[in-house]
This record gives structure tokens, sequence and C-alpha cells, in this order.
């Protein structure tokens, strides 16, 4: 993992969801503070949870759910790991009706150059040379 390291804070998806929605206040405030002023980051599994949660609990569009994402790997260094793979996600996920973690895959696949085996006929479609076929 990047910048890990024994005292970095691992931020959970419940936590990136209080801030990014600030539904219940007190927890929202204190996500900030922690936010700002801690070594922390975000699992990029962490990143699909809360994508998942955003677009189904909260009902957010996939649009909407791209953008808070990437805002919120803009808000410090380092916060998000792998955040150029999720910002790509993000593009992906709101153009296309793809889950997100098959965005997430298809950035690893374009970024990092790692194939992906899978057998989901749409991923297959987007990932294109991609796609390893055992």
């Amino acid at each position: 993992m990047e910048h890990l390291n024994k005292k970095t804070v691992l931020l959970d998806a419940n936590v990136v969801l209080r801030f990014l929605v600030g539904d219940i206040p007190g927890m929202a405030i204190k996500a900030a503070a922690v936010i700002a002023d801690t070594d922390c980051t975000v699992p990029v599994e962490v990143v699909a949870e809360v994508a998942y949660n955003l677009r189904r609990k909260y009902g957010h569009t996939r649009e909407l759910v791209a953008e808070k994402i990437k805002n919120f790997c803009l808000l410090k260094e380092n916060l998000v790991l792998e955040s150029n793979i999720v910002r790509f996600a993000c593009n992906l996920y709101a153009s296309s009706n793809l889950d997100f973690v098959d965005c997430l895959l298809d950035g690893y696949a374009k970024i990092k150059g790692n194939p992906v085996f899978t057998f989901d006929g749409d991923l297959k479609k987007q990932l294109g040379a991609k796609v390893f076929n055992g």
C-alpha cells in the first residue's frame, strides 16, 4: 500500500459517509477533524463501499457519487490510497452502467497495466485488450 506506516489511521466507510453526507452532525464534525489533523487514509475497498452506499442508501446519482468521491480524494495528499485509480473509476462510473468495483478494475488495467480475468461481458467489453483469457 502507498504511504502506510504503523501510525497511519485507516478510515472506515461510516466515517467517510458521515463526512460526505453530514447526516449525523456530531459525527461529521469529528470525522472532519480527524481527516484534517491526523495521518489518515482510506483504502480502495472502503471507497467502493462508500460509492455503493451513496448510490443505494442515499439515492445519489452516479454523477454525484463520482463528484463527491473525486472531491474527497483532493482534500489532502494521500488521503485515498490509489487515488489516481479511484478518480479514473469515478469518471468511468459517472459515464457508464458498470459497478464501481468494475470501474476500479478497469482503472488498474488502464493505469497500471494489470490484465483482468472476468466472466462479466460488460466489463470484458470495457477492458478490451486488458482482458485475461486464462
